[in-house]
């Protein structure tokens, strides 16, 4: 109970300073109908209550199932088990992702059903699930992870002058989705058992990070290759902005409760299913501890399934009306500075972002704080949300202009920084951009791109989530070259 009294406290006060701007505008510079204003407080408050229990859920199940299975993949020493298993893990984890289905769910809204959900999630999938496999196979065999992500970054780089715009925009954008509260924690768990089994307890803290990384960049990769296969371009889309909003003040909760409780048993039903294979085949856990996972499990799924009602049924509709109100006003240098405070306090309320901070603060022995990690987060992602405001704004800024530079920066940092903080950083690019981003910065960013004559829904409404993903790469390594510094004058090498 103790733990989540705890949780409940840390959960809002992370979702209480979004809550309090959008409360500020409602009074001030977007007005919005009484009945959305009182649904995105009840939205507020069971986000409060689903994040807490999700996070207790995921310390005492998903977590350890993560970290069991980990150290019994690397304890066959069979490559062909460990790809095999990343195969598998890495098609259930994302095909399971919450974060994906409500990503893929506005792409065939937008797109009016040309671009079916079930297929981007097939596709996004089978990237992953490749690319999960790659990654464990590098952490067995000591490959730097460095110089993978620096191949992997360029083959995509190569990819993104072939694939069309609106395409590029939803391979970001799946990228940043698929890490979301479900995977982040599975594979971050994953990570630690295959790694913890190194006798190098220095390797073993640096392979436990990256592999996020690694795997959400199958993302990206599987939907550019759908795009230039397909060659499905010139889509066209729209946001019915005069959509009839519903007049019942619960009645969107009621109705996106047994739809999203499906979602989240069908997320979570395969990582169960293959948790009892390997218990009955490898672990042999004692009773107490099975028990405890299980407890565990539920807690993820109740809590899952409370924030996900709290972010569809109240704070979607919000984003979607704010940003559309904010573009229309004349100085549009309003939406730029909200954008960028948005930004800066969404990050607080993603629970992935946690989970990695915990993760953090343990594997280097608290010498890595959890708020310093967070500040640099906060800004990286304030940062991302103002520049695809400006993006929106300006016809001539396209996502690339971003994306190129911003990539090349964040590979020719790798070369400077701490390989531990080049691990922290490509992880934490997936992990900022989680649920709420998915959810409410993605629907802000539409109703602005809705707003505004000139922008394109699904050309210039997506792409916020890849930016939301790249700005921690140079953040996070700016902060690792910053302890390097300060590591140096107190006699600390943190190179390892």
């Amino acid at each position: 109970m103790n733990a989540l009294v705890e949780k409940m406290r840390e959960a809002l006060f992370s979702v209480l300073p979004i809550t309090l701007i959008v409360v500020l505008l409602n009074f001030t510079l977007t007005p919005l109908e009484p009945i959305v204003f009182g649904r995105f407080l009840l939205g507020g408050l069971l986000i409060v209550i689903g994040l807490a229990v999700l996070l207790v859920g995921v310390d005492i199940g998903i977590t350890p199932i993560g970290s069991h299975m980990g150290a019994a993949i690397v304890k066959s020493k069979k490559i062909w088990i460990i790809a095999a298993a990343g195969l598998l893990l890495g098609f259930f984890v994302s095909v399971a992702e919450p974060d994906l289905h409500i990503m893929a769910g506005q792409v065939e809204f937008v797109t009016s059903g040309l671009i079916s959900k079930s297929v981007i999630l097939i596709v996004v999938s089978i990237g992953i699930a490749v690319m999960l496999a790659l990654g464990l196979i590098r952490i067995v065999y000591n490959i730097p992870l460095y110089k993978l992500l620096i191949v992997i970054y360029m083959v995509i780089l190569g990819l993104s002058f072939f694939t069309s715009a609106e395409f590029l925009a939803i391979s970001f954008d799946a990228s940043g989705a698929t890490t979301g509260a479900l995977t982040v924690p599975f594979i971050l768990a994953l990570a630690l058992g295959v790694s913890s089994l190194k006798k190098d307890s220095k390797a073993s803290e640096k392979d436990s990070f990256g592999l996020v990384a690694i795997a959400s960049s199958g993302a990206i990769l599987s939907v550019m290759i759908m795009s230039i296969l397909v060659k499905t371009d010139k889509i066209t889309a729209n946001l019915e902005s005069e959509e009839v909003i519903s007049h019942s003040f619960l009645g969107p909760f009621f109705e996106a409760f047994p739809t999203l409780a499906k979602e989240v048993i069908i997320a979570l039903l395969p990582i169960v299913i293959i948790f009892v294979l390997f218990q009955i085949i490898s672990f042999k856990l004692p009773r107490r501890s099975l028990h405890k996972i299980f407890k565990g499990i539920f807690y993820t799924f109740l809590g899952l399934v409370i924030f996900l009602v709290g972010v569809n049924a109240g704070f979607m509709e919000v984003g979607k009306v704010v940003g559309y109100e904010l573009a229309s006003l004349e100085n549009k240098s309003i939406i730029v500075i909200v954008g960028f405070v948005l930004g800066l306090v969404t990050i607080l309320a993603e629970p992935a972002v946690y989970v990695l901070n915990r993760q953090i603060e343990t594997v280097t022995s608290g010498f890595v704080k959890r708020k310093t990690v967070l500040m640099f987060l906060c800004i990286g992602v304030g940062g991302a949300v103002a520049l695809s405001v400006i993006r929106i704004l300006i016809p001539e800024i396209k996502l690339w202009h971003y994306l190129l530079p911003g990539y090349i920066i964040a590979c020719i940092m790798t070369f400077f920084t701490p390989k531990l903080f080049v691990g922290i950083a490509f992880d934490s690019g997936g992990v900022a951009s989680g649920p709420m981003t998915a959810t409410f910065i993605l629907a802000f960013t539409q109703g602005a791109a809705d707003a505004v004559d000139h922008a394109d829904v699904l050309i210039d409404g997506f792409g916020v989530i890849a930016l939301v993903a790249l700005t921690p790469l140079i953040a996070l390594q700016i902060l690792g070259i910053l302890y390097k510094i300060y590591s140096k004058k107190k006699g600390i090498n943190v190179d390892g």
